[in-house]
């Protein structure tokens, strides 16, 4: 996995341009990951380190799911449906782990951490798309 600090700033970036260029629904989805990252920093004990179930980071990610498909549910776009289709298979990691202790601790993390990065490169390419839409429909309105 990434360093912490590429994390971070990665979550920066999209962040960053989602509010910048997002409408709404970029905007929740990446202030939906920002609340998860900050959750998951209190809720995660070090000293765990995914040798049993992470009960917090489990209910973080369950939160997520649900503002996830909160979010797929309300929308018009597609896009928020693979956001809560790849948050549930986070949700899934963590109960394999419960249906099976002896899951390696580093499959069990990878497995709980690796979906956050496809679904940064979603907020990305729907922020890009919603912009590319509405300057399209700019150019539209002023050929009229």
């Amino acid at each position: 996995m990434l360093s912490p600090q590429t994390y971070y700033a990665i979550l920066f970036l999209v962040s960053a341009y989602a509010f910048l260029r997002g409408r709404m629904d970029e905007r929740i989805a990446a202030a939906t990951c920002i609340a998860a990252t900050f959750a998951t920093n209190i809720v995660y004990d070090p000293n765990g380190s995914f040798v049993a179930v992470e009960l917090g980071v489990f209910l973080v990610d369950l939160a997520t799911l649900g503002a996830f498909t909160f979010l797929a549910l309300r929308s018009e776009r597609f896009w928020p449906l693979w956001l809560a289709g790849l948050q549930m298979t986070t949700v899934i990691a963590h109960g394999l782990k419960a249906v099976q202790l002896d899951l390696m601790p580093q499959a069990y993390a990878a497995a709980a951490r690796f979906w956050v990065y496809p679904i940064f490169l979603i907020i990305v390419i729907g922020t890009h798309r919603a912009a590319k839409r509405r300057a399209d429909l700019r150019h539209q309105a002023a050929a009229a």
